[in-house]
């Protein structure tokens, strides 16, 4: 066995890790980062960017399909999966290439293979023992099932539907979380029929209520078919495709079930429970600044009870990097994070919904504006509807901003600014928003709440 010392191992080179080793080497600190598989992690090679390329390749579907309306003489003759498949790869690789030459560049030991946490101090690998002074967990996550519901053959997750070579005619997604509408979405505008089931009341159940129902109706206008509240009861599979059963007897047949149910810590079986570290259904329990109960060992990213999002991970990463140097820096609650969903429509949101508003503050201390895109301009050149909706606290701060409609998501910047910095919206109103631009329906909706609406009543 070998011996490599540093003063941090970083366990984990997607989002959390990388960006962990990265800041601890600008702050004067030496890195080991180890990664079993490829660095950038789920959300480079399998989540946010293949995904997102996707998305990008539906978007392009659909307005070939609507040229006419906007004056262009285009057709839609279908998806060439191969070139898109090329398209969505060459947009990873050429990132995946840019991440190993700055991990290189910057002098970070990079280190290919299966860690295990063998002591507070040791992460082994092979025959190689990695030791740090500080030690920082960034496993990542893995896309989770239901209980009894295996993984195999037409039954996949979204690993395997990224690496599908076909169109599916016909598609259930289970799960109307943020996986499973970007999917959905893609399909439909492919060419499939999709229909979502979901237990819960609404698709995207984490978002503000009024937003939720908003992506309803968008769907049901595109066709994307949905089931609401009944649970998932068992799966069926044949030659040519499933057969889906719900709680109510409801059954659903498709070529494809893609199940789409949220993500789970990837931490078993990685020494942790047993060097003493703290536990809790896979997750690994840490403080506020992300010290887990072993002095010296840290957590960031997905196995961190919370939000799963490639940007918190990546904002732990450097956290922690200059906790170990001193630098105390500013803690980031979960509720102060965007979060953006890149389905057709989109769906961006930062800080509290109204009623997760009124359960902190009170029902009667908190006010709401929502402004609807009809009236915006550059909404309207786009042909997108949806809505902006404010809630804040009755002569006080802005506490949440929910958004949804076609390109939302890149407004939502202003907006966690707007919340982390705790604004008025008397401090926002007298700021210019450029002309036409979806951006100024934020600026309208904080007109109104600041008592001086120009555009709506």
């Amino acid at each position: 066995m070998s011996e490599q010392n540093f003063d941090i191992v970083v366990l984990g080179g997607g989002s959390g890790g990388y960006a962990a080793a990265l800041r601890a080497v600008q702050l004067g600190f030496t890195v080991g980062l180890i990664e079993k598989n490829k660095l950038g992690g789920t959300c480079l090679h399998v989540g946010c960017i293949p995904t997102k390329a996707l998305l990008h390749s539906a978007e392009v579907a659909d307005v070939s399909r609507e040229g006419a309306k906007y004056g262009v003489k285009s057709t839609f003759d279908g998806i060439d999966i191969a070139a898109v498949t090329a398209f969505r790869e060459g947009i990873v690789a050429s990132k995946y290439k840019g991440l190993q030459g700055l991990i290189k560049a910057r002098g970070i030991t990079f280190i290919q293979g299966e860690g295990r946490l063998v002591s507070p101090t040791t992460v082994q690998v092979g025959d190689d023992m990695i030791v740090g002074k500080n030690i920082i967990l960034a496993t990542g996550s893995y896309s989770r099932s239901l209980p009894g519901l295996e993984i195999g053959g037409r039954v996949i997750t979204s690993e395997q539907a990224l690496e599908l070579d076909y169109v599916p005619k016909k598609v259930a997604v289970l799960g109307g979380g943020v996986i499973g509408v970007e999917f959905a979405s893609v399909w439909k505008s492919f060419g499939s029929d999709v229909t979502i089931i979901e237990a819960l009341p609404h698709l995207a159940p984490m978002e503000e209520e009024s937003i939720s129902k908003q992506l309803e109706r968008a769907f049901r206008k595109r066709g994307i078919e949905h089931s609401l509240g009944v649970r998932f009861q068992s799966v069926t599979q044949n030659d040519s495709g499933v057969v889906v059963t719900l709680e109510n007897g409801t059954t659903i047949e498709a070529d494809i079930l893609l199940v789409a149910v949220g993500r789970g810590a990837a931490t078993a079986g990685l020494g942790f429970e047993e060097v003493g570290v703290t536990v809790d259904r896979g997750f690994v329990i840490t403080d506020e600044r992300l010290a887990t109960n072993i002095p010296g060992v840290y957590a960031v990213g997905d196995i961190v009870p919370g939000l799963q999002l490639a940007h918190r991970g990546f904002q732990h990463g450097i956290f922690v990097a200059e906790e170990i140097a001193g630098l105390n820096p500013i803690i980031v609650e979960d509720i102060n994070i965007p979060k953006v969903t890149y389905c057709d429509p989109e769906i961006a949101s930062v800080g509290y919904s109204e009623a997760k508003a009124a359960e902190k503050f009170g029902k009667d201390d908190i006010a709401t504006y929502e402004y609807n895109l009809g009236g915006n301009g550059k909404s309207s050149i786009l042909g997108t509807s949806g809505s902006v909706k404010i809630v804040r606290v009755k002569d006080g701060p802005v506490v949440g901003v929910h958004m949804i409609g076609a390109r939302v998501g890149e407004l939502i910047g202003e907006g966690q600014l707007i919340v982390n910095w705790e604004a008025y919206p008397e401090d926002i109103a007298p700021l210019l928003h450029a002309h036409p631009t979806q951006n100024e329906a934020l600026g309208e909706a904080f007109l109104a709440l600041a008592g001086k609406p120009l555009h709506a009543m």
